[in-house]
């Protein structure tokens, strides 16, 4: 990347300044990179997901895992650089990743590492995933509007895990403690993530048919609002709403509106402008199949 501008510069010229001498020298600078490291993470992120170029992500993007690896072995209980190394190995799984047993364990990192930093960070938080459901939702009725970073990623993160181990009916069991806590945040909430919380949500309400408990409008209800709330700017809101909805209950017409919507859209939104990249990409593979499933 040497001699290249935009969001990635001013974190290479970091690395270039502080890292060689941190890392292979001067023990002293682990204080200075303990300082760091939260801030650095945090503009890392940013700058991953706002960037256009998804084969440009996709190469460097192993690097930077592995540099936020070596942070956290500097400041392994530093709750900010957990989430962040939860947000960049979900996005990163999520976008690029096929291989199942890679999915598996980047998202079994990027939850072990979000749970870590809820169980440092927030009261009587550790242990969650194992608490009795009763107990756990005592636990959920207690938490406020300032967590909701720390639930959300924890929550997303979870989903992702879940997802990654759809073979697995322990895993799967976990779905109502992860539908519980995205509720919650929905409830502190609901603009977090551009209407996030609702896209879970809609999902959830829409992996199974009404026949097999699946509640489709529900989910439906959850998706549009989602919508409203990014103004239609969260692009794979809409792919998913086509994906997860319009195909369940075979409604050719919507699908098709909405996929259209975001293969025309503008895809570069602050915060947002990778996803909607892979919003798009994947909205062209679900028109081009459509007339196969439908």
């Amino acid at each position: 990347m040497a001699g290249q501008s935009g969001p990635f510069e001013p974190l290479v010229r970091c690395i270039r300044v502080l890292f060689p001498a941190c890392f292979f020298a001067l023990s002293g600078c682990v204080s200075v990179v303990s300082l760091f490291t939260a801030g650095f993470a945090e503009d890392l992120g940013d700058a991953i997901l706002d960037n256009p170029d998804i084969e440009m992500v996709q190469d460097g993007a192993p690097t930077f895992l592995l540099l936020v690896d070596a942070l956290l072995a500097k400041s392994p209980d530093n709750p900010t650089l957990l989430l962040q190394s939860s947000r960049l190995n979900s996005a990163y799984a999520a976008a690029f990743v096929s291989d199942p047993e890679r999915v598996k364990y980047l998202s079994t990192k990027a939850l072990t590492d979000a749970a870590r930093a809820v169980c440092l960070s927030l009261k009587d938080a550790c242990g969650l995933r194992t608490r009795p459901f009763d107990d756990y939702q005592k636990w959920l009725v207690r938490r406020r509007l300032g967590e909701v970073p720390e639930l959300y990623q924890f929550a997303s993160s979870w989903a992702g895990w879940i997802q990654a181990h759809g073979d697995d009916f322990v895993a799967i069991a976990e779905l109502g403690k992860v539908k519980a806590l995205m509720e919650r945040v929905v409830e502190l909430d609901e603009t977090y993530d551009s209407g996030g919380p609702h896209l879970y949500i809609g999902v959830f309400e829409t992996l199974l048919p009404p026949s097999l408990g699946g509640r489709p409008e529900v989910g439906r209800a959850h998706f549009e609002r989602a919508i409203a709330i990014s103004g239609g700017r969260h692009l794979m809101t809409k792919v998913m709403y086509a994906d997860q909805y319009a195909r369940l209950v075979f409604d050719r017409d919507l699908h098709d509106k909405l996929l259209n919507e975001v293969v025309s859209a503008d895809p570069n939104v602050p915060g947002l402008t990778l996803i909607n990249t892979v919003a798009q990409r994947r909205a062209r593979e679900l028109l081009e199949s459509a007339d196969a499933y439908f």
